[in-house]
Parts: C-alpha cells; sequence; structure tokens
C-alpha cells in the first residue's frame, strides 16, 4: 500500500532552468493528491510517469502564482483527454474569482464538473474524508490566506491474534467486537469445591488484537514564516514537507516576507517530533542547495533536500 511524495517542482518565486515551481504528487493507495500547481506541473508530471488522469482532489496552498499558474493549463489538458468525472479543488475562496474566469474563457466544451471545496479555518480542520484517507487543513503565516494541508492515514481495523481464538472459544460475536475495540465481558458460571460461582470474565480488547500496520501521515507547509502552533499541529507527522526558501544568512529578508530558513524547517520538525523533513521551496539565489542541507541537518538529522522528479516514500510499518 504505496504512501509517497513526488517533488515536482522546488522553486519559489523564480524558476530556473533547473526546477519548476512548486508542484507535488502525494500517491496514497494509488490515489493521487495534487498538491499545489505551478506553472509547468503537468510536464513534469508526465516526465514523472504519473497518470493524470486518476487525479480527483487538487489542494492549492494560496493564490501565488508559483503555485497556481500551471492549473489553467492542466484543466484544459483534462477536458482534451475528455474526462467527465468531477474534479474538486480545495483552496482559499479567492480561487473562486480564478475558476470563473478559466470557464469564461477557456471553459468551452468542458464536459467534467469543477468544484470548488473553499477552505477557510483559523485552526486545524477536516476537509474531506474518504475510505482509507482523511485530510485537514490549518492556516499558515505568509502574505495572503494561505492554508497547509495534513494527510492521515486512518485507523485500520484490528486483526484478532488467531492463536487465541480456539483456546479462548471466541464466538464470531465477540470476535466482531473485539475488532471494534470494544471488550467483551462473559458471565461464567462454574462449579468451585461443589458450589456454583458465577463471575464476570473480561476479554480484554487490547490483550486480544493488534493493528495490522501503523496509519502513516504527511504534512504540507509552504508557504509560511515559522510560528509556534504549526509544529503542534503537525506532531508525530511521518513526513514534513516545509519551505526552506533561504539560508540562515538570509533569515531578515525570510521574517521581512513571510517566509522560512531551512534551520525554521528544521525546528519545526525537532519541535513536531517528525519522521522525516523534506526542504523545498528554494530561492533562485541558491544554484546549490547543499548549504541549506546542511544548516537544517544540524538541527534535524532527518532532513532530505526536494529534487525535481524525486520519491520520499513512507513505508509501511506492519506488526510483528
Amino acid at each position: 500500500m504505496e504512501f509517497s511524495l513526488t517533488t515536482l517542482g522546488t522553486a519559489s518565486a523564480l524558476p530556473t532552468a533547473n526546477r519548476y515551481p512548486s508542484a507535488h504528487i502525494l500517491t496514497v493507495r494509488e490515489r493521487l493528491f495534487l498538491i499545489d500547481c505551478g506553472e509547468g506541473a503537468q510536464m513534469q508530471m508526465r516526465k514523472a510517469g504519473i497518470s493524470i488522469g486518476k487525479i480527483d482532489n487538487i489542494f492549492i496552498s494560496h493564490l501565488h502564482g508559483d503555485h497556481v499558474f500551471g492549473l489553467f493549463g492542466l484543466l484544459s489538458t483534462f477536458s482534451m483527454m475528455g474526462r467527465t468525472t468531477p474534479l474538486y479543488i480545495h483552496a482559499p475562496y479567492r480561487m473562486e474569482n480564478v475558476l470563473s474566469f478559466f470557464k469564461e474563457h477557456f471553459g468551452e466544451g468542458l464536459k467534467y464538473e469543477i468544484v470548488l471545496v473553499p477552505v477557510k479555518c483559523k485552526e486545524p480542520e477536516k476537509i474531506l474524508d474518504m475510505n482509507s484517507i482523511e485530510v485537514y487543513a490549518f492556516p499558515l503565516e505568509h502574505r495572503g490566506e494561505t492554508y497547509g494541508y495534513l494527510f492521515k492515514e486512518k485507523m485500520p481495523a484490528r486483526n484478532v491474534h488467531k492463536h487465541l481464538i480456539e483456546p479462548n472459544s471466541l464466538s464470531l460475536y465477540e470476535i466482531a467486537r473485539l475488532k471494534e475495540g470494544s471488550d467483551v465481558v462473559r458471565n461464567v458460571s462454574e462449579m468451585v469445591d461443589g458450589e456454583l460461582v458465577e463471575y464476570e470474565q473480561i476479554l480484554k480488547s487490547e490483550e486480544f488484537t493488534y493493528l495490522p500496520y501503523s496509519p502513516r501521515s504527511f504534512a504540507y507547509c509552504s508557504d509560511t514564516a515559522p510560528f509556534e502552533k504549526l509544529s503542534e499541529w503537525v506532531k508525530g507527522v511521518d513526513l514534513l514537507y516545509h519551505e526552506g526558501t533561504f539560508g540562515d544568512e538570509l533569515s531578515q529578508m525570510a521574517a521581512s516576507t513571510f517566509h522560512s530558513t531551512a534551520s525554521d524547517a528544521a525546528k519545526c520538525a525537532k519541535a513536531a517530533g517528525a519522521g522525516k523533513l523534506v526542504i523545498g521551496h528554494y530561492s533562485s539565489r541558491y544554484k546549490n542547495v547543499d548549504s541549506l542541507l546542511f544548516q537544517a541537518r544540524e538541527i534535524f538529522a532527518e532532513t532530505y533536500s526536494a529534487k525535481e522528479g524525486a520519491i520520499f516514500d513512507i513505508p509501511l510499518n506492519k506488526y510483528k
């Protein structure tokens, strides 16, 4: 069951010869979620061998050009591919004006529905609930209304330890209750020293069952200035993507533009107890991002630098 992030664009406002603006694909059990859609996003998806037609949900962090300029081309491509299934775009409410412009000027012959799901919250809020995953939005500190997104696998159904079924004569009803996480109470009667003794026997779900695997999670935080609550909102996340636009030497510029340094990203990951950190959204002034990676790893060792086409996998941690 795949759970992985493909980074398609790692540049900030100014693309370079080797970097595209922000765009990422999160793959969860063959479902594809597009997160931001900078210029050239669909070209990068083609290069990465990603099936564009499998995208049903797009998440836009904010309405700065380097995060949305690839959207019109992608919407047009969907139309030319003969798409008929609805497309859901989760974005700040001002996206309605953008989509209205697209439909008016480029939407002729559109055979699929574009559904805007406006994002508006001051605290983490669930915005999508699917069979195996749920998505939360939370506000970021940037110029203009900006949101981050947290993707969480749902808790799997518990399994019963097979070696405990026969010795305890578990019925189908009891097995079902235990798998739900509920304890089973039995009214037991037995003869002890010639007397009938009645008592309750409690079969605890936690002793008779186990989780087949640990649910995985991914958080996307771009663009944003550092702020204390963020690490709380992404607490314990397996994989954190956090912008690291600047190095420490440009911390004042980062603050004035409501961006983060690579060190800021690492501090957030450390405070959150994240499994891994991926930094990206690099300023075009950095031809090589090794210095940013070094600064982040000084604080949080499990830091990795995003590159076009790179895949960051969150392996399934099965019960042993």
